[in-house]
């Protein structure tokens, strides 16, 4: 009696997993042709969604280094406005322009050039090495 009801339930296992094999197989069958009737599945599908993510993503990436440069400006404009604040009240005064001529100008470069006492040199053409 123990060993008719082993191979019941061993047999009623077998049923079930046959049974559980074939429902796959034909769900499998059914999607590949599900594939062949709408090739928008199959085809359409994949490249949309690859479009989209792929937006998607380049929006994330470019968002990103917005971001940065923004952090990297705002740092930027804080070292300028420290260098102006410092400039007004002292340390960074050393430099002072003085006023300048154009008259004053030419008188110096005159001194330091003499044009009447000059040098002819040829200029090498281009045609004379050969």
């Amino acid at each position: 009696m123990i060993i008719s009801e082993t191979t019941t339930s061993m047999s009623h296992k077998n049923t079930n997993i046959s049974a559980t094999m074939a429902k796959i197989q034909i769900s499998s069958l059914s999607f590949k042709r599900w594939g062949r009737k709408h090739p928008f599945i199959r085809y359409g599908l994949p490249m949309v969604s690859l479009t989209v993510f792929g937006a998607i993503g380049l929006g994330h990436l470019l968002q990103g280094s917005k971001d940065i440069a923004k952090v990297k400006d705002d740092q930027e404009w804080e070292i300028t406005e420290t260098r102006k604040a410092l400039s007004r009240t002292g340390p960074i005064e050393a430099y002072k322009p003085r006023k300048i001529s154009l008259d004053e100008e030419l008188k110096a470069l005159q001194e330091k050039v003499d044009i009447n006492n000059y040098e002819y040199k040829r200029i090498p053409k281009p045609n004379d090495g050969k």
